[in-house]
């Protein structure tokens, strides 16, 4: 079930939000139950069966974690350090058997020229994310910082829908004083307000804007899958429409789960804060999958020795990292190398701030610096996107060859007419003027400059709900700031939104997954 599909939105929305209501004002333990049950329903709602796989990793995870509890209490530190270790592994490899099983074979029978059958394991949907979810559970539960053991809670606190799927990645400690307030379970109006203010704008993100210039995307990458050469225009055509597609998709999906959760009085951590804005790799990486980024530096770059033993060592322990984080997203050496070139990106970034500390240099305060900042970063983004979309390394290559201009430049015949003279003196010295197969000179290329005018000028949805709490901030990672247009409750945002959610709905497709259900 998708959050932008009619049965979710005109069915399984209105009875789990009516059976949470009634049956709060009898008990709220009740209606912690009826939710965890309809969001157990909804993960269910693809593949029934791995509802078992979900409801056994929680209760084994739930157990875990109560040992953990028990062990600092009684200051048994090393015991509990190791029961960890198991916890962990266990965790980790029920992740890697469903996602990895099928990618170590097909490279062990290239490498060694074996002939092992593929397991062709479907993955389970959102197994990424409830596995970090628990890790991070089990972590802080070692560290004494869970404090509720709750049954009902910790199933709800997993399976809670808005995040199971695709994030954001919960913290225990987040969630529970949630659960437990009395408030929660009492329909309030300015939730619903804000609640359905909120997911509307996701909606719209995802079924209009994402889903919108998602068509320029497939035809040219399946081209490049099969060999075509792409030119100039046609890869970074690609390229950009995907990084837009990602954006408002991701977004989109961020904004409703935050927009759904509201609805039930339950305030979901930030996940998105206009990461296209970034001035650099490492702000990116404060504003990209918030929660990810937050679990990676607390769980896996600080463990590893963070910065605390060098620059070199810094930088290995970033790379790591980030190559980790690659092959969370999927079971592939593009992501490896996605994850590896960010990692790149972020060593080179905090050298950079290093150089510039010793030679006492301030370069934001320089002329201009912040618009090619700006616009150096986002295209280092644009490159690395490419490795992410691309079916394997060959596709990457050749949308990396066009991109480079290696087969060529070949110019709209529609720029041809519509520049005149300029056009005619481009074509006199050399330049091709045709019908690219993969470039649209009108819609596309209105999509994308459109697109970016959104994303670098426009306020964030967190911006136009400040006044309302919009979401939980993350210690250390992009604070809120006020934009320049402020929701409010009158009839002026009540059409303005009601016409985004009418033409949203109206564009809802017959299918249309986010990108984050793959991982």
């Amino acid at each position: 079930m998708l959050f932008n599909s009619y049965s979710f939105i005109f069915f399984y929305l209105p009875v789990t939000l009516l059976g949470f209501f009634l049956l709060g004002r009898r008990s709220p333990r009740m209606a912690a139950g009826w939710l965890a049950a309809t969001s157990v329903f909804f993960y269910g709602w693809w593949n029934p069966v791995y509802v078992l796989l979900l409801m056994a990793s929680i209760g084994c995870n739930f157990l875990f974690g109560a040992r953990l509890a028990q062990l600092h209490s009684l200051s048994r530190p090393r015991q509990a350090r190791q029961l960890l270790i198991i916890a962990v592994i266990a965790n980790l490899a029920l992740l890697a058997y469903y996602k990895y099983t099928d990618f170590f074979l097909a490279n062990l029978n290239q490498l060694a020229g074996a002939s092992f059958p593929l397991a062709n394991i479907v993955l389970p949907l959102g197994i990424s994310f409830f596995t970090f979810t628990q890790i991070a559970f089990l972590v802080d539960a070692c560290r004494g910082e869970a404090k509720e053991y709750n049954l009902v809670h910790y199933i709800l606190f997993v399976t809670y829908f808005p995040h199971l799927i695709a994030g954001p990645i919960l913290h225990h400690k987040e969630m529970m004083p949630q659960f437990r307030d009395p408030a929660v379970y009492r329909a309030q109006w300015e939730n619903f307000a804000v609640g359905l203010s909120i997911f509307i704008i996701g909606l719209y993100k995802k079924t209009v804007l994402a889903d919108g210039v998602a068509e320029y995307v497939r035809p040219a990458f399946d081209a490049a899958a099969g060999g075509v050469a792409l030119t100039f225009l046609e890869a970074w055509g690609a390229a950009l429409a995907y990084t837009f597609q990602i954006y408002f998709d991701f977004s989109g999906y961020s904004d409703m789960a935050i927009g759904l959760s509201r609805l039930f009085g339950i305030v979901l951590p930030l996940n998105f804060a206009s990461p296209y804005k970034s001035e650099s790799i490492i702000d990116f990486w404060r504003r990209w999958h918030i929660t990810l980024s937050r679990f990676l530096r607390d769980y896996l770059y600080i463990a590893l020795g963070g910065g605390r033993r060098g620059a070199w060592r810094r930088h290995i322990n970033l790379l790591l990292t980030m190559l980790i984080g690659g092959f969370w997203h999927g079971a592939g050496w593009t992501f490896v190398c996605w994850g590896a070139l960010h990692g790149l990106y972020l060593a080179l970034n905090h050298g950079w701030r290093s150089m510039c500390a010793r030679m006492q240099i301030t370069p934001s305060q320089w002329p201009g610096w912040k618009a090619f900042a700006r616009v150096l970063t986002f295209l280092c983004v644009v490159i690395a996107w490419v490795l992410f979309r691309a079916a394997d390394m060959d596709a990457a290559i050749a949308v990396f060859k066009g991109m480079a201009g290696m087969n060529g430049l070949v110019l709209p015949d529609a720029w041809l007419r519509r520049w005149g003279g300029f056009g005619q003196w481009l074509s006199a010295h050399g330049y091709v003027f045709a019908d690219p197969r993969f470039f649209q000179a009108g819609s596309q290329f209105n999509w994308l400059w459109i697109l970016l005018v959104v994303c670098w000028y426009f306020p964030n949805t967190q911006q136009l709900m400040l006044g309302q709490r919009p979401g939980l901030v993350s210690p250390g990672y992009e604070a809120v700031t006020p934009g320049r247009w402020q929701w409010q409750p009158n009839t002026k945002w009540l059409a303005m939104l009601l016409g985004l959610g009418i033409y949203a709905l109206l564009s809802v497709p017959e299918f249309s997954e986010f990108i984050y259900f793959r991982f």
